[in-house]
């Protein structure tokens, strides 16, 4: 999809030049958790100051499929697809797509901004061959992020602990 849907979001291709509007993204992200008292997930700092972060991103937007959402020409979210998980979720024996770096500029929440992005995501698995489309998770805060992709019809896969056994996390996953 490279246009408006109905709510008004614009989701498009993203590459190396977008990786400025990435950071921004997760930062704002991170300074909205700080906001919430919700310094688990993230930490407090802004992650664009995170080596390992840009690394990441970098890596995501030109070895995988990165996505931007846009409301009224300005970037509201961001995705990043990729063919496998990261390091610490372990592999599957088929083909998949995965999710990485889901996130919403606060300035646009509560839009449906990362809804659509995440039936962008279905869309692009199925367009690709593909039928299972995971994501990993923070788990904690009584579960609220696992519950928001639960009612992206993701269901749980299996718990895993990241950062020494101090990051809950939840692995998800959807048959498209």
């Amino acid at each position: 999809m490279d246009g408006l849907d109905r709510t008004g979001i614009r989701i498009r291709a993203a590459g190396p030049a977008d990786i400025p509007a990435y950071l921004g993204i997760l930062d704002s992200a991170v300074a909205w958790l700080v906001s919430q008292g919700r310094t688990e997930q993230w930490g407090t700092e802004p992650l664009s100051r995170s080596p390992r972060t840009v690394e990441l991103i970098e890596k995501y937007v030109t070895t995988g499929w990165p996505w931007i959402a846009e409301v009224g020409g300005e970037p509201a979210g961001m995705l990043l697809l990729s063919d496998g998980p990261a390091s610490y979720v372990p592999a599957v024996d088929e083909p998949e797509r995965y999710v990485h770096f889901l996130a919403t500029d606060s300035r646009f929440a509560g839009l449906g901004v990362g809804r659509a992005l995440l039936g962008h995501a279905v869309a692009e698995a199925r367009a690709a061959g593909v039928s299972l489309l995971r994501v990993d998770c923070f788990a904690g805060y009584e579960g609220k992020l696992v519950a928001y992709y639960e009612s992206n019809g993701f269901r749980r896969a299996q718990s895993f602990t990241a950062k020494d056994g101090t990051w809950p996390g939840q692995v998800l996953e959807q048959r498209v």
